[in-house]
């Protein structure tokens, strides 16, 4: 079921893409052609560097604020010429909308800063492959894009311990399966972004015009010759598109230009301005139309770009300006420029639907400055080695997610881990709730708050927090008088018959994408058996990365693997 490709095959065009014309001839098309009304039944597909009008028959999908002109002839007429099936419904021309230009525009400088290197944009140049060793399990060409592939991952495991039948195996879910499993997933990550249309970036194979690289010329039967006023009509769509300003109004106005493009993916590696060239969009209303697009066109997830342009339809779909406003610091690309890895911020994005970009719960202050953390429980957890490093604090919404799968983070790499004991995320028990408030009056993890803080603790759980009451139980767990109240004493005192809702044994399987971290370069699944011990001590193994990353969710786990290989982190 991997999409692989040679270097001259073309794929398939996408489904209700309609026929291919140079960007001249469009532009003029549109010019002469009288508007019309859109038909009730067309989806308008919005252009960001190329697009297409397709007919679905379902639902009018628009461009907000844009005026789609029609033209009159057949629907299908391929650069050979020939009609569809299609060929008596009415064609909407290609549109080029002004927002989704300026946002993808915003979208890349947020993605990438100043300038795309070269080297970092071919390292996510990839699509989501399944391993041939593991059904389920995505593969990761190259270090960088697995801010994206590792919660893709996680998203089509949870929906498999949440759908599946309990005792499948995951090694018997057939290829088909697993394409429905990550069209499944993707779809969840984006209705994360809880906007009320769904914005999907697809990427178009030019045609119609010479490239100033002859060795990348792409023309089609059409382009062979142009008039003066042909190559006016396609210098201002160019213009256009690198400016994001359509012709005739100011910037981020409604105004569209007609493009014409071949609504197929490039079958040949792309420069980043060109790959950026090339991208337009489409407009879904409900989750429904959005699973059935990914159904019909596969191949744009599974080709070179797919990760990519999944990537760009979740901030499209957020939007460029809620997702500037989220992370706190616009000045640094969210992908570095040098190493190629992503930020917290688009972990985060892809994880809860909010480019915050930090771990903790709701907010803090620090230093006079409210920085946003995760607002609520989410699907699925986040642990990293960063926590145990003292670079962060990981909250109890990320470290108790709704589902038992974790995305682990280390020092360079993201990768999953999961189970199907479902027992590992119950609802909290009372006093598991007071250990998580009290935690959170503690941000260095001392294991205890100033005594000062002790009636707000009460507050947050509850309890009752009169001046009086306080000031007798400050007395009573600081006897003292050192002005701290431990959290032993604090749980002896409030919750004293502690039962714990974790089961003591219980397997976890890992995952991790990159082919040269797993055994014999064969991208699977790890199991092994865990058992909690007795007490709240826990012994560091610097030398044992997973199993320090496992004890800061789970602080006195041991874990024996099932294997001899030890799953990496890395």
């Amino acid at each position: 079921m991997n999409d692989q490709r040679s270097g001259g095959e073309e794929p398939a065009s996408p489904k209700g893409a309609s026929a291919s014309m140079t960007l001249a001839a469009a532009a003029l098309e549109s010019h002469n052609t009288p508007e019309r009304a859109p038909d009730a039944g067309a989806e308008t597909v919005v252009g960001a560097g190329a697009g297409t009008t397709g007919v679905d028959g379902g639902s009018d999908v628009l461009a907000s604020g844009s005026q789609a002109s029609t033209s009159t002839s057949a629907v299908g007429r391929g650069v050979g010429g020939g009609a569809s099936a299609c060929g008596k419904q009415q064609q909407q021309q290609p549109q080029l909308n002004a927002t989704d230009v300026r946002e993808l525009r915003e979208i890349k400088q947020l993605l990438w800063g100043e300038n795309v290197r070269d080297d970092v944009f071919k390292r996510w140049s990839q699509g989501f492959e399944f391993s041939e060793f593991e059904s389920t399990a995505l593969v990761q060409k190259q270090g960088g894009p697995c801010a994206v592939i590792a919660p893709v991952q996680a998203y089509l495991l949870k929906i498999i311990i949440m759908d599946m039948p309990s005792g499948i195996k995951l090694s018997e879910i057939s290829s088909d399966k697993c394409q429905s499993l990550l069209i499944q997933a993707l779809c969840n990550i984006l209705k994360n972004c809880r906007t009320p249309r769904y914005r999907i970036v697809h990427l178009m194979r030019r045609r119609g015009f010479a490239s100033a690289d002859p060795a990348t010329k792409e023309r089609s039967p059409s382009a062979t010759s142009e008039s003066a006023a042909a190559v006016a009509a396609r210098a201002a769509a160019a213009a256009a598109l690198e400016t994001g300003v359509v012709p005739g109004q100011g910037e981020g106005g409604g105004a569209d230009i007609d493009l014409a493009t071949e609504a197929t993916p490039a079958s040949r590696e792309l420069s980043p301005d060109e790959f950026h060239n090339r991208l337009h969009t489409l407009h879904f209303d409900d989750y429904e139309s959005l699973a059935r697009y990914y159904t019909d066109n596969y191949d744009q997830l599974a080709h070179t770009y797919g990760v990519l342009l999944f990537m760009y339809s979740v901030f499209l779909t957020k939007g460029s300006e809620q997702v500037a406003a989220e992370v706190s610091d616009t000045s640094e690309p969210l992908i570095h420029s040098t190493y190629g890895y992503g930020a917290q911020s688009l972990i985060n994005l892809m994880l809860t639907g909010r480019a915050v970009a930090h771990v903790w719960d709701n907010e803090q202050d620090v230093g006079g400055l409210k920085l946003r953390g995760i607002c609520e429980q989410s699907d699925i957890g986040f642990i990293t080695l960063m926590e145990q490093m003292r670079y962060c604090t990981v909250g109890s919404f990320f470290k108790n997610p709704r589902f038992p799968v974790w995305v682990m983070g280390s020092d360079t790499h993201l990768t999953v881990l999961f189970s199907n004991e479902k027992r590992l995320v119950s609802p909290e028990t009372p006093s598991e709730t007071g250990r998580r408030i009290f935690k959170s009056y503690d941000p260095e993890g001392n294991n205890f708050i100033s005594s000062t803080m002790l009636r707000e603790v009460l507050a947050a759980l509850n309890l009752v927090s009169e001046p009086a009451y306080v000031s007798l139980m400050q007395k009573r767990l600081d006897p003292e008088n050192l002005g701290i109240i431990l959290l032993n004493a604090f749980m002896d005192e409030f919750f004293p018959l502690e039962r714990r809702s974790t089961p003591d044994t219980f397997e976890l399987l890992h995952y991790n994408g990159i082919p040269g971290s797993n055994e014999n370069n064969k991208v699977r699944y790890y199991c092994g058996s865990a058992i909690l011990l007795e007490g709240d001590l826990k012994s560091i193994c610097t030398s044992n990365p997973m199993v320090t990353c496992l004890q800061t969710k789970w602080p006195n786990i041991e874990i024996n693997w099932h294997d001899t290989h030890m799953p990496s982190l890395n």
